[in-house]
């Protein structure tokens, strides 16, 4: 990363063999979070998204 600024919550287009990444600066640090999903998966982003509110709500 060297000298190279990034502004928060910027996008970048990664080279296809590689994920997306979004990169968020929080103070002096700069995270980079590469997203990938299973082709194998049978679960849609929504029935994830639900399960994990459930989970959450269940620790309450």
């Amino acid at each position: 990363m060297g000298s190279e600024k990034i502004k928060e919550d910027t996008i970048t287009t990664a080279p296809v063999k590689d994920a997306p990444a979004l990169v968020k600066k929080i103070g002096r640090t700069t995270y980079i979070v590469r997203i990938h999903f299973s082709k194998t998966s049978k679960e849609t982003m929504s029935d994830k998204i639900k399960r994990m509110l459930k989970n959450e709500i269940q620790q309450m």
